[in-house]
């Protein structure tokens, strides 16, 4: 009987606890101030709220870059958006169908957590290259559903840009994607 408790003790304090989940949000044109957890009285953001209150919340960081593209880069891959070639642009973001991106050598967030067990996904706007080697599933993530640039990279005068795509991992499934649908399509009710 003694032995038995003994083993329940050193099994007990053998248990592993489970890696925490991570959810990181990236989000363009927003000031520190602009959500709720960090202080907004405008804007109600009841999902964020809960996130901020059961897991962790940051309040001190660094933005790379003042456009998405840069600063995007650099929170992949934790380097200066120079070091991995994503300010060449003079600043500017990625253009629909440019021949560069986020060069796959370049180790991501999402490769190191996949290396650690870790299941990724990536959703919304990656705007890191839209050609097939600079996709999200070639950087680490294991799904992607989103558009691979902005939304307002639409064709228009002066730019011939193609049809918005909504994609499901490398497939386009839509284009062009209703632009007024988006965050109703990338939203879990």
């Amino acid at each position: 009987m003694a032995f038995s408790q003994i083993s329940n003790v050193l099994l007990a304090s053998t248990v592993i606890p489970p890696p925490p989940n991570i959810v990181l949000i990236l989000c363009d044109n927003l000031g520190y101030g602009d959500i709720e957890p960090f202080g907004s009285e405008l804007h109600r953001t009841p999902h964020l709220n809960q996130l901020a209150k059961s897991g962790r919340k940051f309040t001190h960081f660094y933005s790379a870059s003042g456009v998405c593209t840069p600063s995007r880069a650099a929170l992949m891959t934790g380097c200066y958006p120079q070091r991995v070639d994503m300010a060449i642009t003079d600043g500017a973001v990625l253009r629909p169908v440019s021949p560069i991106g986020l060069n796959p050598k370049e180790w991501t967030m999402a490769e190191h957590l996949q290396k650690a067990g870790y299941a990724t996904a990536a959703f919304g706007k990656w705007h890191l290259g839209d050609q097939p080697d600079y996709l999200p599933t070639n950087q680490g993530f294991d799904y992607f559903e989103g558009i691979p640039y902005s939304d307002d990279m639409t064709p228009r005068e002066g730019q011939n840009w193609p049809p918005l795509p909504y994609m499901i991992n490398n497939e386009v499934v839509d284009a062009p994607v209703d632009r007024d649908q988006l965050a109703k399509r990338l939203t879990i009710s």
